[in-house]
């Protein structure tokens, strides 16, 4: 008996739902965790083959150190956790792929500053991969483009078109109006996420107001029009901050049962 697209479709929905951490939002994954963490490995080779590693000794071990606190904290014994710092004082940013493969580039220090700020934008990017969030933007574009056909069906027959969807799920770009509102959301999650496994970690979760606020006076503190905010896949600066205040009880009560990350200057 033939099983219609939409019972099909339905079935599918059902058995791939899964529920965020710490935040308790459901969402669809078609993708497995064994696929997406293969992804995150051959892309993270990729990158670095063609990166510049640091060679400065403090700050890779201040990259290496912050790191390890936070994998200890996200508790994915799964995870084969790599931090790599790649040396572009221009780069303001890093990231986590599937597995726990992240990069940090050099020009993100300056503005984290200290232990805890680098843990306010290292716990972000690790809450990414926790949350899965890539897997559910490509299992979005999946029910977009192939009208819910499994992930094997659309490789074998969209290999272009799914590896597409690949690098739009993972960062490199998303379509307006369409993905970006779900992105917002799923990066004001990755902040909530990131204040508790910051905190876990024993880093002070109080760190992540200064430092989204010397991330605005970055970008020159202009407030955004409302075409800005539509384009953007980031939440407004004044509405991460007062966001993350709003967070920041939970993110204290972990942070006073953790054990506090030894002072280094």
């Amino acid at each position: 008996m033939r099983i219609p697209a939409r019972l099909a479709l339905a079935a599918a929905a059902l058995t791939a739902c899964r529920t965020v951490p710490y935040t308790g939002r459901h969402e669809l994954i078609l993708i497995s965790s064994g696929e997406e963490q293969r992804l995150g490995v051959q892309e993270y080779r990729q990158t670095l083959a063609h990166a510049k590693l640091s060679q400065n000794a403090a700050q890779v071990a201040m990259a290496q150190r912050v790191g390890a606190r936070l994998a200890k904290a996200a508790d994915r014994p799964d995870y084969h956790w790599q931090f790599t710092l790649i040396d572009d004082p221009k780069t303001v940013n890093a990231w986590c792929l599937p597995g726990g493969k992240v990069a940090v580039y050099s020009g993100i220090l300056p503005i984290a500053q200290d232990d805890d700020g680098l843990a306010v934008v290292l716990g972000h990017e690790i809450a990414h991969a926790l949350a899965r969030h890539g897997a559910e933007r490509l299992s979005d574009g999946l029910l977009a483009q192939f009208g819910g056909a499994a992930l094997s069906v659309a490789l074998a027959q969209h290999p272009a078109a799914t590896a597409q969807l690949y690098e739009a799920a993972y960062g490199i770009g998303v379509q307006a109006g369409v993905m970006l509102p779900h992105s917002r959301a799923q990066e004001s999650e990755a902040d909530h996420i990131g204040l508790i496994i910051m905190a876990k970690a024993g880093y002070d979760p109080r760190a992540a107001v200064p430092f989204w606020r010397r991330m605005t006076t970055l970008s020159g503190g202009k407030g955004q029009t409302s075409l800005d905010r539509y384009l953007s896949d980031h939440p407004t600066d004044e509405r991460r901050i007062k966001d993350i205040e709003h967070w920041m009880p939970q993110a204290l009560s972990y942070y006073r049962a953790a054990p506090k990350a030894p002072l280094v200057k």
